[in-house]
């Protein structure tokens, strides 16, 4: 009892389609019977695909993608894909991956000029810092000058402001001199200018 279940077990694993490939340099025909006999009803090329329903040693009963049934010489089918299919296959990645490159460059070609313009200007912007710096440097050291100076004069006027007090005071003192002289002369002689 349990041998027979095992076989029921195993007999969907059995019924699995397998998929074949027409091998490398070749045309296969497809044919309506299961001897091959007569013309063949469709031309397989090499590296076709197929899905094999039934096979024995000479002939595999196989389903095409497009739904076409039909037999096949079962020693013109591999279980792997034919080195012209890899080829075909790994050409067709290499064109979709060479495209794929072309666009991410179109796509980075803008980013790549920003970052380009970002770091001539970064450059730039440290020329002129270091310039700056520079500068500051001088400015400093003349501003340290100048406060040595300052200090050195610390107590003193400046020489305009002491010429033009004097000029104030020369002025002030000949009028009030004058205004003093007139007073007493008045006093002196009764309230009577006389020079």
């Amino acid at each position: 009892m349990r041998l027979i279940l095992g076989f029921l077990a195993l007999l969907p694993l059995a019924a699995m389609a397998d998929t074949a490939y027409v091998t490398d340099n070749l045309r296969l025909g497809l044919y309506e019977s299961a001897d091959t006999s007569g013309r063949p009803f469709r031309m397989l090329e090499s590296g076709q695909a197929m899905e094999i329903l039934t096979r024995d040693r000479n002939y595999a009963n196989a389903r095409m993608p497009d739904g076409d049934e039909g037999w096949v010489k079962s020693a013109y089918l591999v279980s792997e894909k034919p080195a012209k299919l890899i080829v075909a296959e790994t050409i067709a990645e290499r064109d979709a991956l060479a495209a794929e490159l072309e666009e991410m460059k179109l796509a980075f070609a803008t980013p790549a000029a920003t970052i380009e313009t970002l770091r001539s200007d970064a450059e730039d912007l440290a020329t002129r810092l270091q310039a700056a710096e520079s500068q500051n440097i001088e400015l400093e050291q003349e501003n340290a000058g100048y406060s040595g100076i300052r200090d050195q004069y610390k107590g003193s006027l400046p020489v305009n402001w002491v010429v033009a007090a004097i000029g104030i005071c020369l002025v002030g003192g000949f009028l009030g001199g004058l205004w003093w002289v007139d007073r007493r002369s008045r006093i002196r002689h009764g309230g009577i200018r006389i020079y």
